[in-house]
């Protein structure tokens, strides 16, 4: 049993003395250092760098902790005697660095500097070793959306056909299995190989520019470019792309800095080399591929180093051989009248503007989600000849802005794997080509996408790797190879300089791995020698 007394409450009249004796005490202490300030005992004064290794600061912490500290009355301080101005406040890791005078907006401004930098060095330089799998990826992606799409717009204007509705498909199948092998035996081969192909491969162009005049070439929409040899048709102005960036790019590479000068930059690059591509097109009257030439051939001069004042005269010249061109067709003629809007017969099939105007009904159609991949509408013989320049607007209607949306963002990725093989290549040849074939490729879409939402002219340019077309298609997948050729050298030159491929850091020991190559030491521990 407990003996012990029990302890008996104070009554308040008993504290009330004690309150007394301590509330006088915060007064004269809050009178003395007001702001909720307390001076600190010798015991808790350390030393600037003692703060400074476990991370504390002075000024922020003894107010801090003043605050927890301090009774009731020395909170309710006024306003402005307990908030500090915006501009005296520092951040920990500002005084740290021994910079408290830096405003926050000065570092958001800094943050926001380090963010471009960033942005801009994933864009030009990013991983030698991932830049192959983006070209390979994002053409491998655009293949497949351009067969499944080619399916879609043929297969029911095809039933009655003798080929069957799977038709078009199939040999837009065996073309992209082609151009899937070509591109691929390109990749992977010398690079010796592609210069010494550069020649021949232009020759034979011409040659296949120069057929198209003769009883093997016919006319298609009022442009001819096709030569039919047996079962096989196709279009030797697509062949003549890759073959006059190769050409150009290496006869660019071996003038240097001769190119500066107008002499050099004309011959034999611009006479009789172009020269001979642009007659030939010209005289089947394809304006369209004629652009898309003078377009990725201005982008190689222009990396080359060739003066701006010449590109000034050439795009007036241009400009003024376009005109005059479009003015002694009727056809183009007609086609830019619709375009103005002077030409408002859209009812009718053989109008020149229905064409155009079907294909905004498409893509205005499709909302965001779509109407479903093989329910277009516009596609039962609406739009004219759906499966080649306009299939983007079948695209747009089946799978919405979201399907139409993850089709340029893969154009997207793929121009940003050939813009970091030319910022990255050291060798002139590999820069200037691959310019090239990114000015070809990127801007032939662009074109096309302005030519099917009404912004140009319908002057028939297909749309890459969707557009059904054989030797388009071919010649695509041919160009992307080149290019992965030079990332491959690229990504086996990286790894010859490293040793060995580094290992990706994952998880929680990233930090400590990018820290470990910074000083050169390793992340596993070797085992202690006696």
């Amino acid at each position: 049993m407990d003996k012990r007394r029990p302890r008996v409450p104070a009554s308040p009249e008993q504290r009330r003395p004690r309150l007394h004796a301590v509330e006088d005490q915060e007064s004269e202490r809050t009178e003395r250092h007001p702001a909720g300030l307390t001076p600190t005992s010798p015991q808790q004064q350390t030393r600037p760098s003692q703060r400074a290794a476990r991370g504390e600061h002075s000024t922020v912490r003894t107010a801090s902790e003043s605050a927890r500290t301090t009774p009731e009355s020395a909170r309710t301080a006024p306003e402005s005697a307990r908030t500090a101005p915006e501009t005296t406040r520092t951040t920990p890791g500002a005084a740290a660095d021994g910079s408290a005078g830096r405003s926050w907006k000065a570092q958001r401004e800094t943050t926001r500097k380090d963010r471009v930098q960033r942005f801009w060095h994933f864009v030009e330089e990013g991983n030698p070793y991932t830049t192959f799998w983006l070209l390979l990826g994002s053409a491998l992606a655009l293949t497949i959306f351009g067969l499944v799409m080619v399916l879609s717009a043929t297969a029911v204007e095809a039933v009655g056909t003798p080929d069957g509705a799977y038709g078009v498909f199939m040999r837009q199948a065996m073309w992209a299995g082609i151009g899937l092998v070509g591109m691929f035996s390109v990749a992977f081969m010398p690079r010796g190989w592609l210069k010494k192909l550069a020649w021949p491969a232009m020759v034979l162009a011409i040659i296949g520019l120069a057929l198209v005049l003769t009883p093997l070439g016919y006319e298609v929409q009022g442009n001819r470019n096709w030569i039919r040899i047996g079962p096989l048709n196709g279009q030797p102005s697509e062949l003549a792309k890759l073959a006059l960036c190769l050409w150009t790019g290496l006869v660019l590479a071996r003038k240097g800095n001769k190119v500066s000068e107008l002499q050099h930059t004309i011959v034999p690059v611009l006479m009789p080399g172009a020269a001979l591509v642009f007659a030939f097109i010209m005289w089947g009257r394809d304006l369209g591929t004629a652009l898309i030439f003078g377009f990725f051939l201005a982008a190689m001069l222009f990396v080359s180093g060739t003066k701006a004042r010449y590109f000034l005269v050439a795009g007036a010249t241009g400009i003024i051989g376009a005109v005059a061109l479009a003015l002694m067709s009727p056809n183009r003629t007609v086609r830019i009248q619709a375009w103005l809007g002077l030409n408002d017969a859209c009812s009718l099939p053989q109008d020149f503007c229905y064409q155009s105007e079907q294909g905004l009904y498409a893509l205005a159609s499709g909302g965001f989600w779509g109407v479903g991949l093989g329910q277009s509408r516009q596609k039962w013989n609406y739009i004219p000849e759906a499966e080649n320049d306009f299939i983007f607007t079948i695209l747009g209607e089946e799978l919405g802005l979201l399907g139409a949306l993850t089709v340029l963002l893969l154009f997207a990725t793929l121009a940003l794997g050939m813009f970091r093989v030319a910022s990255r290549s050291t060798e002139t040849w590999v820069k200037i080509t691959t310019v090239g074939i990114m000015a070809w490729v990127i801007g032939q879409t662009f074109i096309n996408l302005a030519m099917v939402t009404g912004l140009l002219p319908v002057i028939g340019v297909p749309l890459p790797f969707i557009s059904a077309g054989g030797s388009a298609l071919t010649s695509n997948l041919v160009a992307v190879g080149v290019v992965m050729n030079f990332a491959q050298a690229q990504r086996v030159d990286a790894r010859s300089r490293a040793g060995t491929r580094p290992s990706k850091p994952t998880g929680r020991n990233q930090a400590g791995k990018k820290a470990g190559k910074k000083t050169g030491m390793t992340s596993r521990r070797k085992p202690a020698t006696v």
